[in-house]
Parts: structure tokens; C-alpha cells; sequence
């Protein structure tokens, strides 16, 4: 079995008009590269829209959430498995919070940052305490810290890790032993072409308005773009098994990642816009050396008169086929589902030619298993 493997995901999304990911200005964020303005969309914003997909094929109870409320959650959970009354649960579920050495809010029962944790995680630490949950609420403060403080709190967050907080990691800064490193990398996307801020004006009808009353009840205006966006994101499976410790586990994550990663969009806006749209183009590559962002084929931007999602497809393609050629880079897999070439032969052939043949989603996903179970 190879000792790394990463798995890079290249993704070539059209999206109409829209404003998926707001600036401190309310206007679609936006970065310059090779010289010229561009569309962008932030990792955060579309590692949480991934994250919100997971749900549509998982059971939510086997993925996680990110609070600062994990005390209220665990103090929920108690009082449900023991019957014992809400306040007497949030004070055992406070002094197990403290045990653990997690820092305390402003505010009273939060967290001083975002938790990210599993929810079967939290289930094992109210099987801790739910037995004699009575005993502990009778207890005063100090006793109670005391008898809680033996018990196994951090470790259940240390071990049993559902597969959101295995691919994106968690960070707790004064508790490094909470600490899970990321498997995964997700880049910004950014568009492959010059893109410029534009405004829509709108206006709101008053329905109550009498005959002789006229003007709009409300006016103002939403910045939006339009973009092809090159999207791109890396997968160590290595990081994923030591995270996981299980191979299938491992595999079964990656494939989720990929699909829902794929399929998922932020939703900034949605009514305003309804901009949710499908990739052109899904490229998969396996690699044992390391994980490669093939964003330098759009530094010189794509020209608008060219047709940008086609032109953008061949660049991309140019440039996985040169790189690999010229640094003699052999991936182990490369995959390909896109819906393009009926458009130009020329299309069509350069990604087969780069890519391999096309595949329906489906197959190209069941490609990529394959490989990764085979090792």
C-alpha cells in the first residue's frame, strides 16, 4: 500500500448571475490574479456547503457540528437519558466542559470559540455521567468538579471522529490533544476570466398602496457577477486513515467528499438568484507524490469572445498533460465526467487525450474506490 496518496479534484463550474460568497460590503468577494480582477468564491464558504450535503446522504447523528454551545448540547442529551431537570443537567454538563480545559465564553454555558466535534462523540460523553446524573446534581460545585474531573471527557472527543471532522480537521489552540489535522485542502475559486462587479437596482410594490399613491414601498440594490469558476481541492488518504484508523472508513469519506463536494453550492442570495447550477467538468487524479492546484492555466485569463467554459476545459487539460510531462509526474488514477466537446472536436479530444475517456459520475466515482481499495 503506497504511504501517501492524495487524491486532487478539478472542477469547471459555469455559475449565472449570483453573489455566492459576500465581502465586508455585502458585494461578491473578489481577487486579482494575473493582473486582473476575478469572480472569487472562499474555501469556508464552499467547505461548508460541502459539509451541508453530507446530510443528504448521511444520517446527520453520524456527522458533526461546529458550536460554541456544546455545553447546552450535552446538557440536552442528559437531561433526555436521565430525567433529571434542565438545570440540574447544565450544571453537570458545565463542570464536564471545565474538566476538559476548554475555555469559557462571555457569555454563560459558551465555549470561547467554535467546537467542532461528532454527535455520537457527544452521546459518549452523556453515557458517562447519565447512570448517576442524580448523585452528581446533588453534589455542590466543588464536589461536583471534583467527581467529574476522573472521568474520560477528552478523551471521548480524541477518538471516534465522524467524517466531516476527519477531512477538515479541528483546531483548539490551548488544547493541542483535541487537535485533528485536515485532510483535506480546498482551495478559493476563482474565475477564469476577467469578471467585473455589476448592481441590481430593485424595487418593491407596496400591495396596500391606494389608486393615487405611487412609488415603490422599497429600493436598493445587490452587487452580483457571473463567472466560470476553476474549483479545486486535495484529499490525503493517509491523513484520513490515521484519523479514521480504517481503511474503508478512509475510502468511504474520500467518496463523500468528492460527490458532495461536486454537487454542493453556497447559498448566498439563492432566492434572489436561483444560481445553483451542475460542473462542466469533474476531473479526478490520484497522486503518490504530492497534491498539484492547476490554477496557472488561467493566469493569462480567458478572452470572453473565445467561449469561456470550452476554452477554459482545453486549458485545463494543456496543462495537467505538460505538467505531467515535463516534471514526469505519473498519477496512479485520472478520471474524468464532464459535458463537454459536443461543442468542437477539438473540446472532445483534448480532454480525452489529458484525461482518458468520459465517464457518467457515477462510474467516475466507482473508478476512484476502486483504486483507492486496490492501494
Amino acid at each position: 500500500m503506497t504511504d501517501r496518496l492524495y487524491i486532487d479534484v478539478h472542477i469547471l463550474q459555469t455559475v449565472p448571475p449570483a453573489n455566492l460568497n459576500r465581502d465586508d460590503n455585502g458585494n461578491p468577494k473578489e481577487a486579482y490574479f494575473g493582473g486582473k480582477r476575478r469572480s472569487r468564491v472562499s474555501s469556508q464558504a464552499w467547505k461548508r456547503a460541502t459539509r451541508i450535503h453530507f446530510t443528504e446522504s448521511r444520517d446527520p447523528q453520524d456527522l458533526a457540528t461546529r458550536t460554541k454551545r456544546i455545553a447546552s448540547q450535552l446538557a440536552k442529551g442528559i437531561a433526555e437519558r436521565s430525567g433529571i431537570a434542565a438545570e440540574d443537567a447544565q450544571r453537570i454538563a458545565d463542570a464536564l466542559i471545565k474538566s476538559t480545559g476548554i475555555s469559557a465564553g462571555k457569555k454563560a454555558g459558551d465555549t470561547a470559540y467554535l467546537l467542532f466535534y461528532g454527535r455520537r462523540q457527544l452521546d459518549a460523553i452523556v453515557a458517562l455521567v447519565a447512570d448517576n446524573a442524580t448523585d452528581l446534581a446533588a453534589l455542590d460545585a466543588k464536589a461536583l468538579e471534583e467527581a467529574v474531573k476522573t472521568l474520560p471527557v477528552k478523551e471521548q472527543l480524541q477518538t471516534g471522529h465522524p467524517a466531516d471532522v476527519a477531512l477538515f480537521g479541528r483546531m483548539v489552540a490551548d488544547i493541542p490533544g483535541l487537535n485533528v489535522d485536515a485532510a483535506t485542502q480546498v482551495a478559493h475559486a476563482i474565475s477564469t476570466h476577467a469578471a467585473e462587479l455589476e448592481f441590481d437596482y430593485y424595487t418593491a410594490v407596496d400591495d396596500e398602496n391606494s389608486e393615487d399613491e405611487t412609488g415603490a414601498g422599497m429600493i436598493g440594490t445587490i452587487g452580483f457577477n457571473s463567472a466560470t469558476l476553476y474549483r479545486y481541492a486535495t484529499v490525503g488518504l493517509h491523513q484520513l486513515r490515521e484519523n479514521l484508523g480504517d481503511d474503508k472508513a478512509a475510502v468511504d469519506a474520500v467518496d463523500l467528499f468528492v460527490d458532495s463536494f461536486a454537487r454542493s453550492m453556497p447559498t448566498g442570495y439563492g432566492n434572489s438568484f436561483a444560481h445553483r447550477t451542475r460542473p462542466s467538468l469533474v476531473a479526478v487524479v490520484v497522486r503518490a507524490d504530492q497534491p498539484v492546484n492547476l490554477v496557472s492555466a488561467y493566469e493569462n485569463p480567458v478572452p470572453a469572445s473565445q467561449g469561456i467554459v470550452a476554452e477554459s476545459a482545453r486549458r485545463l487539460a494543456a496543462e495537467f498533460a505538460n505538467a505531467t510531462e515535463q516534471w514526469g509526474d505519473t498519477p496512479l488514477y485520472v478520471g474524468i465526467c464532464h459535458t463537454l466537446g459536443a461543442d468542437t472536436e477539438e473540446t472532445g479530444g483534448k480532454l480525452l487525450e489529458a484525461f482518458g475517456a468520459n465517464r457518467t459520475f457515477p462510474d467516475l466515482r466507482e473508478g476512484l474506490r476502486t483504486v483507492l481499495i486496490e492501494g
